[in-house]
């Protein structure tokens, strides 16, 4: 997954480019949608700061080996990032945990 992708993904599912996170809680990876985007004049990142962020997330996630499994969740959630609540999708490292758990 390239970061061009990441974001039409974004743009088809919830017709705003969201900021995403990889975060780890409670000795778990989440991927979140975040509930700001590009197109909101607060939004504190450039639209290439926002790209290229974009592209080192989804680096991430196919080093991971979720890609798939994050964009297969994307397009199929009910759930809508809204101000204060992100959309989380929790990442199963597998047997390679604790490679990412430093």
């Amino acid at each position: 997954m390239t970061g061009e992708e990441l974001h039409q993904l974004l743009l088809t599912k919830w017709s705003r480019s969201f900021d995403v996170q990889l975060r780890k809680v409670q000795g778990k990876v989440l991927f979140q949608v975040m509930w700001k985007y590009l197109e909101q004049v607060s939004f504190p990142m450039t639209e290439d700061e926002y790209l290229e962020h974009l592209n080192d997330v989804a680096s991430y996630l196919t080093a991971l080996g979720s890609a798939e499994r994050v964009q297969q969740f994307i397009e199929q959630t009910t759930e809508k990032p809204r101000l204060g609540k992100a959309v989380s999708y929790p990442i199963d490292l597998g047997d390679r945990a604790s490679e990412w758990m430093v």
